[in-house]
């Protein structure tokens, strides 16, 4: 059985993990709904799974990680309103904004990223089944569904239907509670509204209820029943405990055999979110000259089921403790050719996967390393580890930064050379990487822009050639909504400005 072994929110105990199939690891999270920036809440959680992600490959599972966008929602529609724009357009934005902050974040995209208006007929399909086994009703063009009809409802969050709770579905409208049966039900189908978008359906037209999409995209990418299923500990109840019971009656099988949930990011003691106007985006934490890596390194230095307080103080913590791990990760990069080192792993054919020889005495701190990981994702336990790495390392950079020559004898830059393979690779388990200095980093990300901004004016230009006037006018509009400016010249050039 695996050594590894992980919090089931399902149980509430730390249980080995035991995937469908050896060897492979089916995972969904849930994405983001597409109507504002992510904050730092997000941040933290797609840090840690992309951490547990990153974690299960490098120990030599097959894994597939499924990550969804919901993109038809009350809220991106009042965002729409509000700007004068579409649901399309708010949807588009904010995907584009997501994928560039997660790239700076170092975290890995997900295997696929289904968007719930991609799968209407899946999720028609699964409301129709759930109707068919008496599960669901319709009242004035929406259907509910019926929780007195599934299995230990409540399984997963604790919550006694019995107990007359209002607002219990989850981003209810007004009126809907008097079209349900029991507050606990909630909306798999809610009827078309003028000026919204919809889709036909056996129902009448309509648009998808939040609960139901996963249910649908999981069912489409992963089967059944998958290994993990991901997210914030805020979507225990109602989003994840609907999706179960939907799930499971829809499917007469488990939805997923564990269920893990990161803590919360807490400000002052509250919760960071939007509602509450106390959140800071992962944009304007970066653009205010945070490192990335520092920032990851302040997530991870809880735990992931824990609390994180978000505070000034702790955030330059986490940059002086990057500080020092960076100049040790930049230490082989900078200075390989003095040193005599290379990138790969050197001296004999007994080594790790982590760069060091099966003799070599650092494998107690790898060893140390697994075992903290093995045990509910001790990332804090890990980061030890690799600062207990990069000491001895710190002290050779900085003297080679100052243009002092090595004074060590062969046999320990042997040493040094191992030690840094291993905390390279290591590091990289959690997703951290080395960083430039701030100019060098400045000039590497007007290169990116530029190029990025090159692609977009060829791709408005081919659009415009191809009379697709609209798709032209939304790619200037999300330049634009990125403070960047076209200028169209005679000619057909195009040049552009920041704002």
């Amino acid at each position: 059985m695996s050594s590894l072994r992980f919090t089931n929110s399902l149980t509430s105990r730390t249980e080995a993990f035991d995937p469908l199939e050896p060897g492979k690891a089916t995972i969904y999270c849930c994405g983001v709904t597409v109507y504002d920036l992510c904050h730092l809440g997000h941040a933290r959680s797609y840090i840690n799974w992309d951490v547990l992600r990153r974690y299960l490959i490098w120990r030599g599972y097959d894994v597939t990680y499924i990550q969804n966008y919901t993109d038809i929602d009350d809220k991106i529609l009042h965002r729409a309103a509000e700007e004068g724009s579409s649901m399309e357009e708010v949807s588009e934005r904010n995907i584009k904004a997501f994928e560039i902050d997660m790239g700076r974040l170092n975290i890995l995209p997900a295997d696929r990223m289904p968007r719930a208006t991609c799968c209407i007929n899946g999720i028609q399909e699964l409301i129709a089944e759930l109707e068919a086994k008496g599960a669901a009703y319709s009242s004035d063009g929406d259907v509910y569904f019926d929780v007195s009809k599934a299995k230990d409802y409540g399984k997963l969050s604790g919550r006694d239907p019995n107990e007359q709770q209002q607002g219990a579905s989850g981003r209810t409208a007004d009126g809907e509670e008097s079209r349900k049966r029991h507050p606990f039900d909630f909306a798999l189908w809610k009827g078309a509204k003028a000026d919204e978008p919809s889709w036909n359906s056996p129902w009448g037209p309509g648009r998808p209820g939040w609960h139901i999409e996963c249910s649908a995209m999981v069912r489409q990418e992963l089967g059944l029943t998958i290994d993990i299923h991901l997210g914030g500990g805020d979507l225990v109840f109602p989003h994840h405990e609907n999706e179960i019971a939907q799930s499971e009656t829809a499917n007469g099988a488990p939805l997923a055999r564990l269920w893990m949930h990161n803590g919360m990011v807490n400000v002052g003691g509250t919760k960071m979110s939007k509602s509450l106007g106390n959140f800071t985006t992962i944009r304007a934490l970066l653009d205010s000259g945070l490192s990335a890596m520092a920032l990851r390194l302040f997530v991870l230095q809880a735990h992931y089921r824990k609390p994180l307080d978000f505070t000034p103080e702790a955030l330059e913590a986490a940059t002086t403790g990057w500080k020092g791990l960076n100049a040790a990760l930049r230490l082989g990069e900078q200075h390989c050719a003095a040193l005599g080192w290379s990138d790969r792993t050197p001296f004999n054919k007994e080594t790790t996967n982590a760069g060091a020889s099966t003799k070599s005495p650092l494998v107690p701190l790898k060893q140390r390393f697994i075992e903290s990981m093995d045990d509910d994702l001790n990332s804090s336990g890990a980061l030890a580890v690799l600062f207990d790495l990069a000491r001895p390392l710190r002290g050779l950079a900085n003297r080679l930064d100052r243009g002092d020559q090595p004074e060590h004898p062969a046999n320990e830059l042997v040493q040094l050379h191992e030690r840094w393979l291993m905390l390279r690779d290591l590091s990289a388990v959690l997703g951290l990487c080395s960083e430039t200095s701030s100019s060098e980093t400045t000039e590497e990300n007007n290169v990116v822009e530029a190029e990025m901004i090159g692609r977009a004016i060829s791709e408005r230009k081919a659009a415009k050639q191809s009379k697709n006037y609209s798709e032209a006018d939304r790619i200037r509009k999300t330049l634009s909504d990125q403070g960047i400016e076209l200028i169209d010249k005679p000619g057909g050039l195009t040049d552009w400005r920041r704002i």
